[in-house]
């Protein structure tokens, strides 16, 4: 299942973002997100607190149970090695962390699920790699751009890597042409204020612009 789902990544690109967004609402976003052509989604844990673990473990379970067979659910925002059992627990398959930590990617992999940590610096992602990591997302791109993936690949070739934070249809090509393999998308899809008017068709057509941008950028 693992490879399964690092190739299901590097193929269809995109990995949907979904957090804040309440329980009640979920079903209804996950079905736009996979109807505009998304099949792996992230539900974020709250760092807060104000969430607790457990709710979102039970949240990623409904979606895993709901959406078998067409999308992947994951978690995001894991900064724990309980959060990573909780995951596993309730049937997702891939981790993904804004940080570097050891135990998290170790716990991971240990568990047989997909590690995805966040890191920027060419230390911090070859450190995530050495620890087991998948893929490495590089976070927060969104001020560095393109240029600096493409420096950052140079050396660091043989480390799959992902594009988070301020990824836009505009841009996507920039990062492929740098060796960016997927990307993390969140509020350019997941659009809160269409989640609380119930507008799950402008969600929907979102998707649907991402997966027609890679797919033009693919020909």
């Amino acid at each position: 299942m693992r490879e399964e789902i690092i190739e299901n990544i590097c193929t269809n690109k995109i990995i949907a973002i979904v957090r804040n967004v309440p329980t009640e609402k979920l079903k209804q976003t996950a079905e736009a997100i996979i109807r505009g052509g998304i099949n792996s989604l992230e539900v974020t844990f709250d760092a807060t607190g104000k969430t607790p673990d457990e709710q979102t473990a039970e949240n990623i379970a409904g979606l895993v149970k709901e959406f078998s067979g067409a999308a992947y659910i994951g978690a995001g925002t894991v900064l724990s090695e309980k959060q990573v059992f909780l995951l596993k627990q309730a049937g997702g398959e891939f981790v993904i962390s804004p940080d570097v930590r050891e135990n998290v990617i170790k716990r991971t992999r240990e568990l047989d699920l997909v590690s995805i940590p966040g890191a920027l610096t060419p230390t911090e992602i070859q450190s995530a790699h050495l620890y087991g990591a998948d893929f490495v997302k590089l976070f927060p791109i969104s001020q560095l751009g393109a240029d600096y993936a493409k420096a950052i690949r140079a050396p660091l070739k043989h480390i799959r890597m992902l594009a988070v934070g301020g990824v836009t249809e505009q841009n996507l090509s920039q990062y492929l042409s740098a060796g960016i393999c997927g990307f993390g998308v969140g509020g350019n899809i997941v659009d809160l204020k269409a989640v609380e008017q119930n507008d799950y068709a402008l969600i929907q057509s979102r998707a649907e612009a991402y997966v027609k941008s890679i797919r033009e950028i693919k020909r």
